[in-house]
């Protein structure tokens, strides 16, 4: 069953985190921009109010929040209502698929991973951006979740166990990046990538289907 109910309820809060951590946001972009690929067809799954798709010009989006989703259509995006468990998407169809900050809003990660690869066409793109369960805002996030009315729900990883889960599910990893070294609340400039992981908050990995 799709996790909706606190982006429903709370999607005001949720569009103001990006404007009062607006060094954060352009981090993660920066960071995201660096495997998008170019003059490609993609879709974000979990596109939400379209945060992310507008700044790469990404035309279709996955999303089960209604709210939500209206907000990404106001913006021109092409959205469909369906979660990434049963994607509403034909198969082999599209260059790359973009996912941030989603996966811990799944409830079947295994079973999204699989439907990401099957709407791919072949050695297509899978960009994932999310919090690394293993840094230090990881576990504030994880010990405080119970008090943030989207974080109640979520279930948070870490690199290490996303790339298990991508090699499992025909995805072979290409190259992982890092960035937001410090709090969200105290950043007041956009913060530079770097490759890897273990340090930095924000954790972009692109993988290509096998």
């Amino acid at each position: 069953m799709a996790k909706t109910s606190p982006f429903e309820n709370n999607i005001d809060r949720y569009e103001a985190w990006f404007e009062n951590h607006a060094s954060a946001y352009k981090s993660e972009i920066a960071a995201i921009r660096q495997v998008i690929p170019e003059s490609k067809r993609g879709i974000e799954i979990g596109v939400g109010t379209g945060k992310f798709a507008g700044p790469f010009n990404i035309q279709f989006g996955v999303e089960p929040c209604l709210t939500a989703g209206i907000i990404a259509r106001e913006k021109g995006i092409n959205v469909c209502a369906g979660t990434g468990e049963a994607l509403p998407v034909k198969s082999d169809f599209f260059d790359y698929a973009l996912m941030v900050t989603t996966i811990c809003f799944l409830d079947d990660i295994e079973k999204s991973f699989k439907e990401v690869k099957r709407i791919l066409k072949q050695r297509g793109v899978f960009i994932l951006g999310f919090v690394d369960l293993n840094t230090d805002l990881g576990r504030e996030y994880e010990k405080f979740k119970e008090q943030n009315p989207f974080y109640r729900i979520a279930t948070f990883y870490s690199t290490e166990q996303i790339i298990n889960i991508l090699n499992k599910t025909g995805f072979e990893v290409k190259r992982t990046l890092q960035t937001i070294f410090h709090h969200p609340d105290r950043m007041t400039e956009i913060e530079p990538f770097k490759d890897g992981s273990g340090k930095g908050a924000f954790v972009v990995i692109s993988a290509e289907k096998r």
